[in-house]
């Protein structure tokens, strides 16, 4: 087999679980269930995307929750404090990937980053890469999308997230952040040194933890999905999403950013809407409105920086996923 082949195999039968599809399929089908009918379909989609999506996350989280164990807020603190100017930028980014997978879980670091004395675009450049581009983004985006999509995306997040804190670093907005932040000094501990057990017992309650909080978001975001995919006329999605509207990344972006769901629930949406004959770009800005500016995060941030800081972070994250799902609209014929 050549080294394309094993790739798609790994695609689509290992992270896309095209064989789970089909098993479901002839399932339904064996109980009399019209799989052209819309319900039928919507039956299969629906039980298809929760049961992968679900093995994925909980797959995905125990890995990324172990490896996160070796990177605790005091240890995460003292690697980003070595780093200066872009450096930092860049390694607190990067560390942002191995982190929460929502801007709610990312907002009490990033309060711990900043009352460590840590510099303001430092810290922000790890909230914009925390719910953007973290590991589980890959691999999902990989399923659905191609690895080539995923790799795009995670690199372009990132980009976001460093120019967003290097723009915020420069404009010189640390005073805009509250000084019950800034004046609480927490300190720095020294983290407990963990055995292997410890680390995956860690990770199991992570999994576990996470899964009951998402779980539901999960159920919406499939239900969603199922919908668009059955019901929803190809030609309403292609004028709205599709390459006839010029707008529609920006719409998409406002539509995104008032909602409130992690990557696993967005991604049975977008599989959805592509499959409608959305642009790519135009999804993936929906995704990264969704997972990086919602609403009730916004909320949680505002007690920690004051409105103009917090409104210059909301710009720069919708100015930064707007031009991504354009670049990726332009180039979509290449990714995929």
């Amino acid at each position: 087999m050549s080294f394309k082949e094993i790739w798609d195999f790994i695609q689509e039968q290992i992270l896309g679980m095209k064989w789970l599809n089909q098993w479901i399929g002839n399932l339904l089908s064996g109980m009399g269930i019209d799989l052209n009918s819309r319900w039928g379909g919507g039956i299969q989609f629906f039980i298809y995307d929760v049961i992968k999506i679900t093995f994925l996350l909980c797959l995905l989280i125990f890995f990324i929750s172990y490896i996160q164990s070796y990177f605790p807020p005091e240890r995460t603190k003292r690697i980003l404090g070595r780093f200066k100017g872009l450096g930092g930028n860049i390694a607190a980014a990067l560390l942002g990937t191995v982190t929460p997978f929502c801007s709610c879980s990312s907002i009490p670091l990033f309060i711990g980053f900043s009352s460590a004395g840590l510099p303001v675009g430092v810290t922000f450049s790890f909230l914009i890469s925390s719910p953007m581009v973290d590991l589980g983004s890959l691999i999902l985006l990989t399923s659905i999308f191609g690895i080539r999509v995923a790799l795009v995306y995670v690199v372009l997040g990132l980009i976001v997230a460093v120019i967003g804190g290097i723009i915020i670093e420069k404009l010189h907005m640390d005073q805009y952040v509250e000084d019950f932040v800034k004046n609480s000094n927490c300190a720095v501990l020294e983290a407990p040194v963990l055995k292997k057990r410890d680390r995956l017992i860690f990770a199991k309650d992570q999994m576990s933890g996470t899964l009951k909080k998402v779980f539901p978001y999960i159920i919406l975001g499939v239900g969603i999905g199922a919908v668009i995919h059955n019901w929803i006329p190809e030609s309403w999605v292609e004028h709205v999403l599709g390459g006839k509207n010029a707008f529609g990344v920006i719409f998409a972006t406002l539509v995104g950013i008032p909602m409130y769901a992690d990557i696993f629930g967005t991604i049975p949406v977008a599989e959805a809407l592509l499959f409608k004959g959305a642009q790519l770009g135009t999804i993936l800005s929906f995704m990264m409105a969704v997972t990086t500016l919602s609403l009730p995060s916004m909320i949680m941030l505002r007690k920690a920086v004051k409105p103009r800081l917090l409104a210059l972070f909301i710009l720069i994250c919708t100015i930064g996923i707007i031009l991504v799902g354009y670049i990726f609209n332009v180039f979509h014929r290449f990714l995929i």
